[in-house]
């Protein structure tokens, strides 16, 4: 009798094209050299200086989270939304990206339509990969533990961070501080700062998230030097204030030395640190700020952890390997030490059928 291993194999990658069929993928890079030495930039805002240290290597999104990531996250979650994830302004200002139908217990929501002919050059402005936006710290923390626990309908309050109150604003909002075994979290400033600036090839930082420490300039993505970002410099870079994004990633010649793209620009993007008594930080400059924002030595210090703007968004960071590379990863070993053990059995049961047809022979 075969061995039945390759039926759970096949049963196994059936549920997870199943489970990953309405999954978002969230592109990660690696940062390592762990335990390297911090920045000596002194803070123009604060004074403060030695950032960018961070002990153990991870990963960070290459890109700031979607407005089609985020939606997938909201049809996950939000069908009755008490902690109000989506904001109407999403839907009624030109900012936003995100539409939502539908009443509390049903609602569904959608990325925006393209709005006709409000792109650079008259073409096509799309939402689904602008980087999402009017979005508070506690929604970052609660897209995050959705992603720690596996999508789908995972719990939002609890898994790498924990939010105490069943509340909008979560009654141990200031005590908040990422959970042991973390699998997705928000970066903190050091572990962004690190992702943005850190060169480590040289062990040196770098003024400006697009590997120089030359001022960038404010191009297009179709015309990328190698050295620009979506930020205010004689004007938008889009021309067009009403529609000022530019998709997570096109800058693709203008990433940092660990291949992240729009760490300056486009959206503010909130970090996990505390930065002042009830407040948390921002980092990276955006569409509508000077090009100073963007620099290593402009540390923006104070948001309201329940705020919304139009111009701040996020990215995620993992725990390395992956989790699901190592959930992946366990399963192949599984399958191998059940394949082995098939054989083995397949083995055994050969030599005794032999054994037993010898012994019939002699008789």
């Amino acid at each position: 009798m075969r061995c039945p291993y390759w039926i759970f194999a096949t049963f196994f990658l059936a549920a997870v094209a199943a489970s990953n069929a309405s999954a978002i993928a969230i592109q990660t890079v690696q940062v390592g050299v762990p335990g390297n030495s911090p920045d000596t930039e002194v803070m123009t805002t604060d004074g403060t200086t030695g950032y960018g240290s961070v002990a153990s290597s991870y990963r960070i999104g290459s890109t700031e989270v979607t407005n089609a990531q985020y939606v997938e996250f909201l049809n996950s979650v939000g069908r009755v939304d008490p902690f109000q994830l989506y904001l109407p302004v999403m839907t009624t200002n030109s900012w936003g990206g995100i539409i939502r139908d539908g009443v509390s217990g049903s609602y569904t929501y959608s990325v925006k339509p393209n709005a006709i002919g409000q792109g650079p050059g008259g073409t096509d402005y799309t939402y689904a990969d602008k980087p999402v936006n009017y979005v508070s710290w506690y929604d970052s923390l609660r897209f995050v533990n959705w992603l720690h626990n596996g999508q789908g309908n995972g719990d939002t309050e609890s898994g790498a961070y924990t939010l105490l109150g069943g509340t909008i604003i979560p009654t141990n909002g200031d005590a908040i501080t990422r959970n042991p075994g973390a699998r997705w979290f928000l970066p903190s400033e050091n572990e962004w700062y690190k992702a943005a600036y850190f060169d480590g090839t040289t062990g040196t930082y770098f003024d400006y998230p697009t590997g120089t420490n030359n001022n960038p300039n404010n191009n297009l993505p179709s015309a990328d030097t190698g050295n620009s970002a979506n930020f205010l410099a004689g004007g938008l870079t889009t021309g067009n204030e009403p529609y000022p994004f530019t998709d997570a990633g096109d800058y693709s010649l203008s990433s940092s030395p660990f291949g992240t793209f729009d760490q300056g620009g486009n959206v503010w993007e909130l970090h996990e640190t505390i930065t002042a008594p009830g407040m948390r930080g921002v980092r990276g400059g955006t569409y509508d700020g000077e090009g100073f924002n963007l620099a290593a030595s402009h540390r923006a210090i104070a948001v309201s952890p329940s705020g919304h703007a139009d111009n701040i968004g996020f990215r995620v960071a993992s725990a390395i390997p992956e989790p699901s590379s190592a959930a992946l990863c366990l399963v192949l070993v599984a399958l191998a030490l059940e394949s082995r053990k098939c054989r083995r059995r397949a083995s055994i049961a050969s030599e005794v059928q032999s054994i037993a047809v010898a012994n019939k022979a002699k008789r």
